[in-house]
């Protein structure tokens, strides 16, 4: 990309800050500390507390002993690495990034470090839209950016590249963002449709009757309109239309009951809802008091979780409520699954009053793929090393935690899995895995609009030469 691309600007009215902080791809929410633990989220029990090991599933030795002696580079020395972690914990009260920085850090400390280095993680909470201001303080003090992520980090990214700090996320949410340089970004590219996989199983196999009839529901919003923007393409690539589209007021409704018989009276089949899960159970309990069954509705991975099932209630056993987790093993998954199960016992051993979270593994594979790269680099650990490493990664998957990403070539996900809503908790759909938890064979789609493009080192000036 030849020209300067502008981030995206915070807005200055709350219903947007609202509607960004609920609506941002990729970003689950917490659930009520109070329930009790259901599938979709995993409760770590202090006696299944897991002995310290250097190994995490499949990989070996991630974090180990040595006997450092250069401080090669900012943020490292001798004795400790200084990384940071976003997080939007002040607007959203989101500790899931924070949690698997501890529960990380204190178990990669306790290995040894890296190579005998001491992880150190700094919360850096961007607040929504305080970004840049945290990134200004991250490219002060740290080596790298590890297992975080914030609603509009595209205010961010420029000043990122400008002092050439590698990223590492758990999330990334803006087109400015998703695969920007010196970025090991494990959930796809911004410029390729990231859904393909599900949008084809659901449209061709699973209901194909309600192809022509894809309604699509989402806050008001600039941030989700291009998100829709990128679903209808998405969902016309894949053979289906969308018939009807319509926005509600970000803050919230007070009577869904007008959406619902729009539905019913358009004659929608399938709906993807692009907005709070709280709002979209509401939704729901008013389609089924009038006894209109959608064929599908796309909850999003947002909803993956217990509070959703509560709020939901009796409508989950009308209503078919689906997820795409893109590639990451369900919690349910957890006993049958080694590396998932790893995080439990983890938790269990060093934050036993935290819950395990779909946000919560995707965070600990971006922390092992840091730990991995830099543990490469040895004594000489640099930032240009560390994100090579990364980049070199043919088949990534956090010790079994995700499918196989292919961090070499960047491009959209090959893998996806389906999750089910039901009143009795989150459950796999029968939508024909192939390889083992997954299913990996998505169609690729390049979008043909122009949704944002992630920034590059040259947009401000750089190149790789330039990282030391």
């Amino acid at each position: 990309m030849k020209r300067m691309r502008k981030p995206v600007k915070p807005q200055s009215i709350l219903a947007t800050a609202v509607a960004v902080a609920l609506l941002a791809t990729a970003c689950g929410g917490r659930s009520d500390p109070e329930s009790e633990p259901a599938r979709g989220e995993a409760s770590a029990s202090p006696s299944a507390a897991a002995a310290v090991t250097s190994d995490f599933g499949d990989l070996k030795a991630v974090c180990q002993d040595g006997s450092p002696t250069s401080a090669p580079t900012k943020g490292v020395t001798k004795d400790e690495i200084k990384v940071s972690t976003f997080s939007d914990i002040g607007f959203t009260k989101n500790a899931e990034f924070l949690d698997a920085a501890l529960v990380f850090t204190k178990w990669c400390n306790d290995a040894g470090g890296i190579n005998g280095r001491k992880l150190v993680s700094t919360t850096r909470d961007a607040n929504l839209f305080q970004s840049r201001q945290r990134m200004i303080e991250a490219c002060r003090d740290d080596f790298a950016l590890v297992g975080g992520g914030s609603a509009l980090d595209a205010l961010g990214v420029e000043k990122r590249l400008s002092c050439l700090l590698p990223d590492f996320p758990a999330q990334t949410a803006q087109a400015q963002n998703m695969g920007s340089d010196l970025q090991a970004n494990l959930m796809g590219s911004a410029i390729y449709s990231g859904y393909m996989g599900y949008y084809t199983w659901l449209l061709k196999e699973a209901y194909p009757d309600s192809a022509g009839a894809v309604g699509i529901i989402s806050g008001d919003s600039p941030i989700t309109k291009a998100l829709v923007g990128e679903a209808k393409e998405g969902i016309e690539a894949a053979g289906g239309k969308v018939s009807y589209n319509d926005l509600y007021p970000a803050l919230g409704v007070s009577d869904w009951t007008p959406y619902a018989q729009s539905l019913k009276s358009k004659k929608v089949k399938a709906l993807m809802f692009y907005g709070d899960f709280a709002s979209l159970a509401k939704l729901e309990q008013v389609l089924t008091g009038i006894n209109y069954k959608l064929d599908w509705i796309d909850a999003n991975s947002n909803a993956y979780g217990p509070a959703f099932l509560k709020l939901a209630g009796k409508s989950l056993d009308f209503q078919n409520n689906l997820a795409d987790l893109s590639g990451v093993t369900p919690l349910e998954k957890a006993s049958t699954t080694p590396a998932t199960q790893q995080v439990v016992d983890l938790f269990a051993k060093y934050a036993p009053q935290s819950d395990v979270t779909l946000p919560t593994l995707k965070a600990f594979s971006a922390w092992l793929l840091f730990a991995k790269s830099a543990a490469s680099c040895g004594d000489n650990l640099t930032r240009k090393c560390a994100i090579e490493a990364a980049l070199k990664e043919t088949a990534w998957t956090g010790g079994g935690l995700q499918a196989p990403v292919n961090l070499a070539k960047p491009g959209p996900p090959k893998c996806f899995n389906v999750e089910k809503a039901t009143s009795q908790g989150w459950e796999p759909a029968d939508f024909k895995p192939d390889t083992g938890n997954y299913r990996c064979d998505a169609p690729v789609h390049k979008f043909t609009a122009d949704y944002g493009k992630p920034l590059t080192l040259s947009d401000v000036g750089k190149s790789m030469s330039d990282v030391k």
